[in-house]
């Protein structure tokens, strides 16, 4: 089983390049289980939201890894971790620890250098440095496998599959 991450910051195009890569591997894309999730919201939402978010972003790779040897997370619960610390300042312990979970074969990791697109659920435009800074240190802390991915366009994408590809290479699995 083979799972790759897409994750960083607000607005860097995971979810365009998590639905960009399915469809180039031919393997189903768990979506964000967050954007669901609040757009259901009547109210502000709270730190147990995300802890929810984070268990139903869990419950929905583990329903679809079970039937396939490639899956693509658009997100990860690392996103769920970084904005827990950063709206709430602190991560519930449980959390933490399953983000520290080796559940990801590769981590691709959005850079900023694409412009900010506004969104309703989009809360920080002017502190992705910051945010990027921290996926970057926790995924090197954690000891994850991860590639920065930068560009615009088809860059993005060529790039992305170029790491996904030595990822399947060293696994012995051809898409």
């Amino acid at each position: 089983m083979i799972r790759i991450a897409v994750t960083g910051p607000e607005s860097t195009g995971k979810s365009t390049l998590a639905h960009q890569l399915a469809a180039h591997y031919s393997c189903p894309v768990v979506p964000e289980y967050a954007r669901e999730y609040l757009m259901q919201l009547n109210r502000k939402y709270a730190a147990y939201d995300v802890e929810a978010i984070a268990r139903g972003q869990m419950d929905a790779e583990n329903v679809l890894e079970k039937n396939h040897r490639l899956i693509i997370c658009d997100t990860d619960l690392l996103v769920c971790r970084i904005w827990m610390e950063v709206v709430f300042g602190s991560c519930p312990d449980w959390l933490l620890k399953a983000s520290r979970i080796p559940r990801y074969t590769h981590t691709l990791l959005m850079n900023i250098d694409l412009p900010w697109v506004n969104d309703p659920l989009r809360e920080h435009p002017t502190r992705r440095q910051e945010l990027f800074d921290r996926y970057q240190i926790a995924l090197k802390e954690d000891g994850r496998s991860f590639s920065i991915i930068s560009g615009k366009d088809d860059k993005r994408f060529k790039t992305a599959c170029e790491k996904v590809d030595l990822v399947l290479a060293k696994k012995k699995i051809t898409s």
